[in-house]
């Protein structure tokens, strides 16, 4: 990290692309990798969590092996400012809603949904998320190949 702990150098952006890669690797792995010794690399991955600049470690799962094969992307248009809120706290609690984004354009939210087929998706939609006080209309995309999919920048 520069002077004062603001932004990032090209070491730094090499140790969080390893970590990207493998959030399991030790300093000693990554150190190899990016020529740096271990202390160093310790060092910096720990001013890069106390900067917040690395927020957590995450799994990534499989999935269709962990039984929710269908991707989709739903398009949510909420009918009043008065209704965003309990919307953001209904669809949050949701396990098969992976990401909310609240969005520019004709639609209010962008949701990534994942669920075990098109019947669990149907039921989502129909059961829970029309069901929800201020949806006005919804449009949905299944994804048929995830060709790219970072978990982070």
């Amino acid at each position: 990290m520069r002077a004062g702990g603001i932004g990032m150098d090209a070491l730094d952006q090499a140790i969080l692309g390893e970590l990207k890669q493998n959030a399991r690797a030790s300093a000693s792995e990554i150190s190899r990798k990016v020529n740096l010794s271990v202390p160093a690399v310790a060092e910096r991955i720990r001013k890069l969590e106390n900067a917040g600049i690395i927020a957590g470690y995450a799994v990534r799962v499989d999935r269709e092996k962990a039984g929710q094969a269908l991707l989709a992307f739903l398009l949510v248009r909420i009918g009043g400012t008065e209704n965003a809120k309990a919307f953001r706290q209904d669809i949050i609690r949701h396990a098969c809603v992976l990401e909310c984004h609240h969005v520019t354009g004709a639609y209010d939210y962008l949701l990534k949904v994942a669920a075990a087929d098109v019947k669990a998706l149907e039921q989502f939609i129909t059961g829970t998320l029309k069901a929800v006080k201020g949806v006005l209309d919804t449009n949905t995309m299944i994804s048929l190949q995830t060709v790219k999919e970072e978990i982070n920048v």
